[in-house]
């Protein structure tokens, strides 16, 4: 049986570019991620990894993903999976200026059955947007759990 598509739909009050950049750039990301190195090649079939040290101190990759579309500042798409990658699902970004927010959707689907990391990014994405919220809207964030 298919996985059910995780959808979150959050209101950041922000300028969409700020938001837009709050996905993409690896400040945002490092802080969001607590610490993570970020690359992107925001182009179709670029390479995005987010890395640091594992907890033997020796590095190690948490996420592996791939640019499957782009258009800044108001959608993304792409696959993505832990570790190397070898079991990815998609995530489709969505940005919608409203009159004094943003609306972000995102949808996380193609899941494989087999995918251990359903459980963990339904937990995670609510975690990751509000940290990222929380970011653009204070200039601060908070720690994980």
């Amino acid at each position: 049986m298919a996985k059910a598509p995780l959808i979150f739909t959050y209101y950041m009050a922000a300028p969409v570019e700020k938001v837009w950049d709050g996905f993409v750039s690896k400040e945002a990301n490092r802080t969001i991620f607590m610490g993570a190195d970020f690359e992107l090649d925001l182009k179709p079939g670029g390479a995005m990894t987010w890395s640091g040290p594992g907890k033997d101190g020796k590095p190690l990759r948490y996420v592996t993903g791939e640019v499957l579309r782009a258009d800044p500042p108001k959608l993304l798409e792409y696959k993505f999976g832990m570790g190397d990658g070898a079991v990815m699902s998609r995530v489709k970004l969505e940005l919608t200026p409203e009159t004094e927010a943003v609306k972000v959707v995102v949808t996380n689907d193609d899941w494989a059955e087999d995918d251990p990391a359903y459980a963990q990014n339904a937990d995670g994405w609510p975690r990751i947007l509000s940290r990222l919220k929380t970011l653009l809207e204070t200039g601060k964030t908070f720690r994980p759990h």
